[in-house]
């Protein structure tokens, strides 16, 4: 089968399945929480996307639903230096120790949460991410966080080929557009089975 694609034509999107509902147990299951700082999220952030405000407080049940299981909260925090390539890429943002660098105030980390300092898209990509996933015998991940086709989609995809069972609530990401944020949730489910759900309410630990 051949696709001749034209700019211009409509292109047909397929149906995304949603999960209605998925246990993990606690012990296993970890949240990774993608770059919420006030570069992407808060005015004055040099690329926000407006979308992700919308997510914030879902975020915070998420992380108060695993934090009364003891569950593991990882934070990844996109951190640049001078000379940074990627800011060839997009204009300059999450200089380290910048406003725009630190994690936003209504998530602040807690003493026992990780923070994972990330020099590309990819959570996983040169940092410590897997040793300790790994160190915890953890097999689940539930992703959430901005931007969803960029840094959730590298991470997911990351933990996706590392074979780790992937979840994302649908309203616990944010992308500058529908078709990104449709785009994400396809390639995670389609690409490497992961769970897609429309609510993080819909997530139970046990």
């Amino acid at each position: 089968m051949s696709f001749n694609f034209i700019p211009g034509n409509k292109v047909e999107v397929p149906e995304l399945k949603y999960k209605e509902e998925i246990k993990l147990p606690a012990a296993e299951t970890a949240l990774i929480i993608v770059d919420m700082q006030n570069d992407f999220i808060k005015e004055g952030g040099s690329l926000v996307v407006p979308a992700a405000l919308d997510t914030i407080s879902n975020i915070k049940h998420l992380i108060d639903s695993f934090g009364k299981v003891n569950s593991h909260v990882i934070y990844t925090q996109d951190t640049h230096f001078d000379g940074d390539k990627e800011w060839e890429i997009w204009p300059e943002h999450c200089r380290i120790d910048s406003w725009g660098w630190q994690i936003i105030d209504e998530l602040k980390p807690a003493k026992d949460d990780m923070v994972i300092q990330k020099n590309r898209y990819d959570g996983f990509y040169g940092t410590s991410l897997e040793h300790y996933l790994r160190l915890w015998d953890i097999e689940n991940l539930v992703i959430a966080g901005t931007v969803a086709n960029i840094c959730v989609a590298h991470t997911a995809g990351s933990a996706g080929l590392r074979w780790y069972n992937i979840v994302i609530p649908a309203d616990g990401i944010s992308a500058q557009t529908e078709f990104d944020q449709a785009l994400t949730l396809r390639q995670v489910s389609f690409l490497y089975n992961g769970n897609i759900l429309k609510s993080f309410k819909n997530i139970i630990l046990i």
